[in-house]
Parts: structure tokens; C-alpha cells; sequence
């Protein structure tokens, strides 16, 4: 089995005096795509936040290849491998797309600008274009690559697929599956439910809080009356090809 590199045990959340988490464990392993279901509302995001340090658990440990982390700031959990690509994309909309991508401080490795360019041809296209003259696909690829830019040993998503389209959320997702066919290990927040378990290794889904489910991705996508209780998705279907 492969190593795990991402561990939480036992962590609770709060905002203020609102607990949010209440006791959640996942692990994410070498080399796999992990994704995190549920709800709006269910925790998702404040999971990811204290796992890359930005919103701390008070109870509970994080551990990062090995390492505990619970207690470390965010700029030292990215220093170790953790690349974060935030729900809202945050990219800097007055930058052209080339000035983006040479934000990331060059870390050795396979990505690389000429690289990222060879995976997203449409920023290729578009390098000399403000960020704010993109799309929302386009915006999303650039976040994307601005992580991947960083030679993170995983990449933390959240809400890659949100307001995209059908066509353009596969094809973000065929990048995120790219990521892992170069040794990434993926721990991915969607609400897009049937994309989502399409490309998983394994999920988890959160409801209030907890950890209500987690197992192999294809066994859970097979149980579409559990796939709607628990993530309310939809039916559709996904066809992501080779």
C-alpha cells in the first residue's frame, strides 16, 4: 500500500464559537485522487482550510508526510510539497497570464512555464491577456497551473467546477488527472458528484461536520440513492476518455 502523505485525526474546526468540524479523519496516499463530498454547508472548505493551516484545528492533528503541522502556518505547509488552489480562483485579474504564472517562486521539478503551456494550450493562446479578461474555465486553468508551478507533492482543490461548464469542467478535470499521472497526490472538494467519483481513487462525504462515509469511489458511485442523500448530485453522466 502507499504511503500515506496527507493524515487528519480526530480534528475539530470552529469559527469563533461555531463548531464546524466535529472529529474528522481522512488520509490521502501517494499517488491518488482522494475526493471530499457533500452539501453546501457540510464542512468541506474549513476541512481543506485547516489541513493547509489557514483556519487551525483547535483539537485533533494534521499530519503532512509525516510531519505533524497542525500548529504550522500556511506558508511552511506549502513549503513542504502542499500546493492549494482556493474556491474563487484568487488569481490577480490586472496581471497578464504569463506575469501569473511567474508569481510561484521556481521550485525544481516537472512542471515548468513551457510545460504548463503544453497542458493548457488555451492560457498558451491567451498569455498576454489580463486575468480579468478570461473566462471562468480559463481563470480556473490558470489557478491550477499556478499551483502545479510550485512542484507541490499534492494539490489541495476546492470547488474546481464551480460555474463552469459541462465541456469545461472535463476538461479540468482531465488536468487534474494529469496531475496524478505524474506522481501527484490529489485531495479534491466538489460539489460536481458523478465528476468527481469519475476520476477518485477513493472518497470521503461530510455531512454536518463528520465523516458519514468513506470508501472506494466507483462502490460509491454505484449507490446512486446514497449518492443523492448524502452529496445531492445529480444522475449525469460523465465520460472523460483516455
Amino acid at each position: 500500500m502507499n504511503a500515506i502523505v496527507m493524515q487528519a485525526e480526530g480534528i475539530h474546526t470552529y469559527y469563533g464559537k461555531s463548531h464546524i468540524l466535529h472529529g474528522v479523519d481522512l488520509e490521502v496516499r501517494e499517488g491518488e485522487i482522494v475526493a471530499l463530498l457533500g452539501r453546501n454547508g457540510a464542512g468541506k472548505s474549513t476541512t481543506l482550510r485547516s489541513l493547509v493551516g489557514l483556519t487551525p484545528a483547535r483539537e485533533g492533528a494534521v499530519r503532512i508526510f509525516g510531519r505533524a503541522t497542525t500548529d504550522l502556518p500556511p506558508y511552511r505547509i506549502a513549503g513542504l510539497g502542499v500546493g492549494y488552489v482556493p474556491e474563487g480562483r484568487k488569481i490577480f485579474p490586472y496581471l497578464t497570464v504569463e506575469e501569473n504564472l511567474k508569481v510561484p517562486v521556481d521550485k525544481p521539478g516537472h512542471w515548468s512555464i513551457p510545460r504548463i503551456y503544453e497542458l493548457f494550450p488555451r492560457l498558451a493562446e491567451r498569455r498576454s491577456n489580463l486575468g480579468r479578461q478570461l473566462s471562468g474555465g480559463e481563470q480556473e486553468m490558470l489557478s491550477i497551473a499556478r499551483a502545479l508551478l510550485l512542484n507541490p507533492k499534492i494539490i489541495i482543490l476546492d470547488e474546481p467546477s464551480q460555474g463552469l461548464a459541462p465541456l469545461i469542467v472535463q476538461e479540468v478535470f482531465r488536468i487534474v488527472v494529469n496531475a496524478r499521472e505524474h506522481g501527484i497526490s490529489v485531495l479534491l472538494v466538489e460539489q460536481n458528484v458523478r465528476a468527481a467519483v469519475e476520476i477518485a481513487d477513493r472518497a470521503y462525504v461530510l455531512d454536518h461536520g463528520q465523516i458519514v462515509y468513506a470508501g472506494d469511489a466507483a462502490e460509491f458511485a454505484k449507490d446512486e440513492e446514497r449518492v443523492r442523500e448524502l452529496a445531492g448530485a445529480s444522475a449525469a453522466e460523465w465520460d472523460f476518455g483516455d
